[in-house]
């Protein structure tokens, strides 16, 4: 009886830690500035909100910036993001600086209530006070209000639970701000933040683990950045992986990557061409290069060597010769030879190479899939829409003609990526069916 008596006031002890933890309100460090005008010009609030590429997940096709309501689906089930705009009914209008910072630095609401980590809180944790300053200046003074109520979430229990993600922040949430490393340069560093933090740039790009937790939030393990898949996208590795990753890139190849959409060896897609739109072209040289020179400094697996991609000619000389013995070559003479070439190698950097692209040599085909099934997005420069786009082709070929038309893309001049099944088709146009095609870009004014 003493035993039982022991071990029920330790476990009434651990429900009392528990839930003392659970109902506690973090002290933000910014609780101390005290309220009134912004801190930061207009102009530097709205880039670091660019930077932090808002816009995308807080606003819909033809709806009101920053007003909510992106559907987000989940292994857990569909979330609706969030009215950010200061309307004092439906967003975030009486939010105080510190309430604010809560909210972005560590996924707690202004009521207590946790936000789900699909809001990118893990990353922006490593944000600086100055930026949440400016952040919270802009969306209290440079955003208008929009009055919409937010849409209730599509979660069955447990799941719509919100209390056991104050344990899930105990055990993966580093609430640290970004922590300088002497042994580089202040450019290296500051590519370091914009992808670590604002940039949050993991929440594609490295995978997850059994409880949704990014596998690393920095570069301290090899999986950070190591590519992922995501909403039937696979995200590229962005480290020094062997074909698949920025190996053969160099920083100018990034830079004009994240500026132009667009480079020698890829152009943007799925939910890449989203930041693009709304963030990475808007980002100053300066800051392009910085991120450019923190990404090429990591390493491959295992510190691998960057891989030499060796292209061959024997696809063109077969198409030339009208050889169209290889399984998939005459669905790529009818439907894809006009911008892509016979040679595999695009037009310039307007129509991209199939030939060493990273995301056509992937292990993983779900990007090749569904940009066949669906098409590409239209990229938006400065304003003004892309002429040249790929388009959809679930209606026009059947499961077996995308497979056999990814597989041979995939493993033509030079390309030497595993084929494709039907199968895996299926099941990517079952997953899409309801997907909608891409939207212009959604300006923040």
């Amino acid at each position: 009886m003493k035993k039982l008596r022991l071990w029920a006031i330790l476990g009434l002890i651990v429900a009392v830690v528990v839930t003392l933890s659970i109902n506690r309100i973090p002290t933000s460090p910014l609780a101390s500035v005290p309220p009134g005008g912004p801190l930061t010009p207009a102009a530097e609030a709205e880039y670091v909100a660019r930077l932090g590429d808002c816009v995308a997940c807080h606003s819909v096709p033809d709806g009101k910036p920053f007003a909510g309501g992106l559907k987000m689906g989940t292994p857990l089930g569909v979330i609706y993001t969030t009215n950010i705009t200061p309307d004092n009914e439906t967003g975030i209008g009486n939010y105080t600086l510190a309430e604010f910072d809560n909210a972005v630095r560590r996924g707690v609401a202004r009521d207590g209530r946790r936000l789900y980590p699909a809001m990118p809180y893990p990353s922006y944790a490593k944000l600086s006070d100055e930026d949440v300053k400016a952040l919270y200046d802009y969306f209290m003074h440079g955003v208008q209000p929009v009055h919409q109520p937010n849409r209730k979430d599509e979660l069955k229990w447990p799941f719509n639970l919100r209390w056991p993600l104050a344990l899930w922040n105990a055990v993966f949430l580093d609430d640290q701000p970004y922590r300088v490393k002497p042994a580089f340069d202040a450019a290296w560093n500051r590519g370091a933040y914009l992808v670590q933090g604002l940039g949050h740039c993991g929440s594609c790009h490295t995978p997850r683990g059994t409880a949704m937790q990014e596998e690393a939030l920095d570069d301290g393990r090899e999986l950070y950045l190591s590519g992922a898949l995501l909403d039937g996208w696979k995200a590229s590795s962005l480290r020094g992986d062997l074909s698949t990753g920025l190996a053969r890139w160099s920083e100018q190849d990034i830079v004009e990557f994240l500026k132009a959409g667009r480079n020698i060896h890829a152009t943007v897609y799925g939910s890449m061409m989203d930041a693009f739109n709304n963030s990475t072209q808007f980002m100053s040289h300066e800051d392009l290069t910085a991120i450019a020179r923190y990404l090429k400094t990591l390493s491959g697996p295992s510190g691998g060597a960057a891989a030499v991609f060796v292209p061959d000619d024997e696809t063109e000389i077969a198409l030339n010769k009208g050889d169209l013995s290889a399984l998939g070559s005459s669905l790529y003479l009818k439907h894809c030879v006009f911008c892509h070439g016979r040679d595999g190698r695009g037009h310039g950097t307007f129509l991209p190479p199939l030939v060493g692209n990273p995301t056509i040599l992937d292990e993983d085909p779900s990007s090749v899939i569904n940009i066949i099934l669906n098409g590409a997005g239209r990229i938006v420069t400065g304003g003004v829409p892309d002429s040249y786009r790929m388009p959809p082709s679930r209606v026009l070929l059947s499961d077996k003609d995308i497979a056999d038309l990814a597989s041979f893309v995939r493993g033509s001049w030079g390309n030497r990526a595993p084929a494709v099944t039907t199968e895996v088709v299926k099941s990517m146009r079952s997953s899409t069916d309801s997907m909608n095609d891409h939207v212009l870009v959604l300006r923040m004014r």
